[in-house]
Protein backbone atom coordinates (compact mmCIF):
# COMPACT_ATOMS: atom_id res chain seq x y z
CA UNK A 1 0.00 0.00 0.00
CA UNK A 2 0.89 3.54 -0.89
CA UNK A 3 0.36 6.77 0.92
CA UNK A 4 0.23 10.53 0.02
CA UNK A 5 0.23 13.14 2.83
CA UNK A 6 -0.88 16.61 1.91
CA UNK A 7 -0.42 19.45 4.27
CA UNK A 8 -2.82 22.87 3.96
CA UNK A 9 -2.66 26.12 5.78
CA UNK A 10 -6.02 27.72 6.13
CA UNK A 11 -8.06 30.33 8.22
CA UNK A 12 -9.60 28.93 11.08
CA UNK A 13 -12.64 30.68 10.72
CA UNK A 14 -12.72 28.71 7.03
CA UNK A 15 -12.53 25.62 8.91
CA UNK A 16 -16.16 24.51 8.27
CA UNK A 17 -16.38 25.31 5.03
CA UNK A 18 -13.07 22.91 4.58
CA UNK A 19 -14.96 20.42 5.99
CA UNK A 20 -18.19 20.42 4.38
CA UNK A 21 -16.30 20.48 1.07
CA UNK A 22 -14.25 17.30 1.95
CA UNK A 23 -17.05 15.71 2.99
CA UNK A 24 -19.40 16.78 -0.18
CA UNK A 25 -16.72 16.66 -2.51
CA UNK A 26 -13.53 15.38 -1.73
CA UNK A 27 -14.46 11.74 -0.30
CA UNK A 28 -16.67 10.92 -3.09
CA UNK A 29 -14.25 12.24 -5.31
CA UNK A 30 -11.68 10.15 -4.11
CA UNK A 31 -13.45 7.33 -4.19
CA UNK A 32 -14.29 7.26 -7.81
CA UNK A 33 -10.11 6.98 -7.64
CA UNK A 34 -9.19 3.41 -9.28
CA UNK A 35 -6.92 1.67 -6.89
CA UNK A 36 -7.97 4.33 -4.00
CA UNK A 37 -8.06 2.45 -0.48
CA UNK A 38 -9.36 4.77 2.11
CA UNK A 39 -7.79 7.91 4.03
CA UNK A 40 -8.03 10.51 6.89
CA UNK A 41 -8.34 14.16 6.86
CA UNK A 42 -6.67 16.24 10.07
CA UNK A 43 -7.36 19.70 11.31
CA UNK A 44 -5.58 21.80 13.83
CA UNK A 45 -9.05 24.12 14.62
CA UNK A 46 -6.73 27.05 16.42
CA UNK A 47 -4.49 27.05 13.43
CA UNK A 48 -6.13 26.28 10.35
CA UNK A 49 -3.28 23.73 9.63
CA UNK A 50 -4.41 20.54 8.30
CA UNK A 51 -3.11 17.10 7.11
CA UNK A 52 -4.67 14.85 4.61
CA UNK A 53 -3.50 10.73 4.41
CA UNK A 54 -4.99 9.09 1.29
CA UNK A 55 -4.32 5.79 0.43
CA UNK A 56 -3.62 3.58 -2.27
CA UNK A 57 -3.57 -0.11 -2.91
CA UNK A 58 -0.38 0.52 -5.08
CA UNK A 59 2.52 2.38 -6.26
CA UNK A 60 1.14 2.19 -9.58
CA UNK A 61 -2.34 3.26 -8.59
CA UNK A 62 -0.79 6.30 -6.42
CA UNK A 63 0.98 7.47 -9.25
CA UNK A 64 -2.06 6.77 -12.07
CA UNK A 65 -4.11 8.90 -9.93
CA UNK A 66 -1.83 12.04 -9.24
CA UNK A 67 -3.76 14.34 -12.06
CA UNK A 68 -7.28 13.46 -10.39
CA UNK A 69 -5.95 13.79 -6.51
CA UNK A 70 -4.34 17.29 -8.01
CA UNK A 71 -7.78 18.44 -8.66
CA UNK A 72 -9.43 17.53 -5.32
CA UNK A 73 -6.50 19.05 -3.72
CA UNK A 74 -7.02 22.48 -5.44
CA UNK A 75 -10.27 22.55 -5.50
CA UNK A 76 -10.87 21.74 -1.83
CA UNK A 77 -7.75 24.58 -0.72
CA UNK A 78 -9.79 27.43 -3.29
CA UNK A 79 -13.33 26.50 -1.40
CA UNK A 80 -11.63 27.28 1.61
CA UNK A 81 -9.00 29.74 0.95
CA UNK A 82 -6.29 27.38 2.23
CA UNK A 83 -3.03 26.82 0.70
CA UNK A 84 -1.76 24.07 -0.01
CA UNK A 85 2.22 23.68 1.83
CA UNK A 86 3.50 20.16 0.78
CA UNK A 87 2.37 16.44 -0.48
CA UNK A 88 4.70 13.71 -0.32
CA UNK A 89 4.50 9.94 -1.26
CA UNK A 90 5.03 6.92 0.86
CA UNK A 91 4.95 3.46 1.08
CA UNK A 92 2.63 2.10 4.15
CA UNK A 93 5.54 -0.60 5.81
CA UNK A 94 3.01 -1.19 8.75
CA UNK A 95 -0.82 -0.97 9.34
CA UNK A 96 -2.66 -1.29 12.47
CA UNK A 97 -6.26 -1.98 11.18
CA UNK A 98 -9.22 0.32 13.83
CA UNK A 99 -11.13 -1.68 15.59
CA UNK A 100 -14.76 -1.82 16.21
CA UNK A 101 -15.53 -1.39 20.11
CA UNK A 102 -16.38 -4.10 21.86
CA UNK A 103 -20.39 -4.53 22.36
CA UNK A 104 -21.19 -4.38 26.29
CA UNK A 105 -23.17 -7.70 27.64
CA UNK A 106 -26.45 -6.16 28.98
Amino acid sequence: MHARVTRYEGNPQHLETAIKNINEQVIPGAKKIAGFKGGYWLIDRASGKGFSVTLFESESALRASEDASAKLRSDAATASGAKITGVERYEVIAEVPVQAPAMSAR
